[in-house]
């Protein structure tokens, strides 16, 4: 292989931010998925991601990509833990991880194409750092040399969800590093359990490590259709804000398709570092029961929880009461507008309650009750004909767009903090008991001028009350009247 050396010894981190929220539903959704939710600890898997990339001495400042619907809940997660990305980059379609690589392999080159891309799903859970660090000092040799790396899980039992890889023969000058010998995706359980006995395969993690040229040049010659696609999208692309907003005519020419089917498993360039850093992808809530803290009965239980004769479960409560006696082996969850009850070793099937949702036109598969915006968020507290009530959050110096509606009326009542009205030619403020009504057709603005949340009860009345009845005339956030 020819040598790559990049002028930089700093890894570029890639973090893949995409996901529809199909396997943790009902906790993750279309409009919040996993990646952004607290699961095994107080951060996100986001934030804790990116904290994991957050050695200046190792990494460069990461490439954020993500779905264009979540990237303000993206950036707001990287600001609290104090991370400043190099590019949130934004994908105008999910078109799967070979293309959303490609456009990060693309920007990275245009400073330098030796620079070493680590490619990171932002939904997995790793809980040895210093395993994690030894493993990429295994890799970025061979990644150095034009290898494309990817990183081996041994598998601990028999996993049907996962794709597998054989070790073949060492590299030169690459210890602990190995020629890929084979993929095997998603094996039925009687394949899964004679590779568990057999030795030298491993789980695929998703994450790899490869220098941006290489990439490109084994995604140039196998799948020349994407690389088109996304040099376009790139050059194509412009500023927004703090996003990087890439062309989507372009970006969506290219054919939706992981890294793994469009250039892993054809190059003979791949390699494979065997690695223990206390990996899992969080891809059920099978794996969160693994994962979380049991109590002398072998239950994990989250939020408000009365448990009476449960045994091995996974109980949790966002918010009311979760009672349960005399079960066993059942996942539990509750979120304000659904409850999941499955069986443990059922909890792949999730994903077809998702589809059954999404079938019917339901809107539980899609969002939560509450909705996060750029200024704050609003939730659904009641709805009935002709009218919706809703709890709006303004966060301190946020403020809506000036806007106007075709078909409903609103009347806000402050609860807490201070609200700055604009309404038609007027301006003002009001205080906790204070009210106002905003007229159909009336421009309109809410603003919090203060340092606390605003919170403000809206009542919205009119015979048409969704989301895309909105005429936009100024919004700080950069959004059109085609956006939430």
């Amino acid at each position: 292989m020819p040598d790559r050396t990049s002028s930089s010894e700093l890894i570029q981190p890639v973090i893949l931010s995409g996901g529809v929220g199909s396997r943790l539903w009902p906790l993750s959704r279309e409009l919040y998925p996993k990646q952004l939710l607290p699961l095994v600890s107080d951060r996100t898997l986001l934030q804790e991601t990116a904290r994991r990339v957050s050695a200046v001495d190792r990494f460069a400042a990461p490439f954020v990509v993500c779905n264009d619907e979540h990237r303000f809940i993206v950036a707001e997660q990287l600001r609290e833990i104090g991370m400043e990305p190099a590019e949130i980059v934004l994908e105008p379609d999910g078109r799967n991880t070979a293309p959303a690589v490609a456009a990060a392999a693309f920007m990275a080159s245009r400073e330098d194409e030796g620079t070493l891309l680590l490619v990171l799903p932002s939904d997995h859970v790793i809980t040895d750092l210093e395993g994690f660090y030894g493993a990429l000092d295994s890799a970025a040799p061979a990644a150095r040399g034009g290898a494309l790396v990817t990183f081996g899980m041994a598998p601990s039992k028999v996993q049907t969800g996962y794709g597998y890889i054989r070790r073949g023969e060492s590299l030169d000058d690459s210890e602990g590093c190995y020629r890929v010998a084979q993929f095997v995706e998603k094996p039925e359980p009687t394949l899964a359990h004679s590779m568990l006995t057999e030795g030298g395969w491993y789980w695929n993690s998703g994450m790899f490590l490869f220098s941006a040229v290489s990439y490109l040049e084994e995604l140039e010659r196998l799948q020349p259709e994407i690389a088109t696609a996304c040099r376009a999208a790139v050059e194509g692309g412009r500023a927004d804000l703090d996003f990087f907003r890439l062309d989507g005519a372009s970006f969506c020419d290219a054919p939706s398709i992981s890294i793994d089917y469009a250039v892993m498993e054809h190059t003979t360039r791949a390699a494979v570092v065997p690695a223990d850093m206390g990996w899992s992808d969080v891809g059920s809530w099978n794996e969160l029961w693994e994962l979380g803290e049991k109590d002398g009965d072998g239950n994990v239980t989250l939020g408000k929880i009365i448990a009476e004769g449960v045994q091995d479960s996974y109980l949790r409560a966002e918010g009311q009461l979760l009672a349960a006696i005399g079960v066993r082996d059942l996942l539990i969850v509750a979120t304000d507008d659904a409850v999941l009850v499955a069986a443990k070793d059922k909890a792949q099937d999730v994903k077809n309650i998702v589809a059954r949702l999404k079938a019917c036109g339901s809107q539980q598969h899609h969002t939560h009750l509450k909705v996060f915006r750029p200024w704050g968020t609003y939730q659904n507290v009641d709805a009935g004909e002709k009218f919706q009530v809703k709890h709006l959050m303004v966060k301190p110096g946020a403020k809506l767009s000036l806007q106007k509606h075709e078909h409903r009326a609103e009347h806000w009542v402050v609860v807490s903090g201070t609200a700055r009205v604009t309404r038609g030619e007027e301006t003002f403020d009001l205080i906790p008991n204070q009210s106002t009504y905003i007229p159909l057709g009336m421009k309109h603005r809410l603003e919090n001028p203060g340092i606390e949340p605003l919170r403000v009860i809206e009542i919205q009345s009119g015979d048409y009350l969704g989301e895309d009845d909105i005429v936009r005339f100024d919004d700080v956030y950069g959004r059109t009247n085609n956006e939430s």
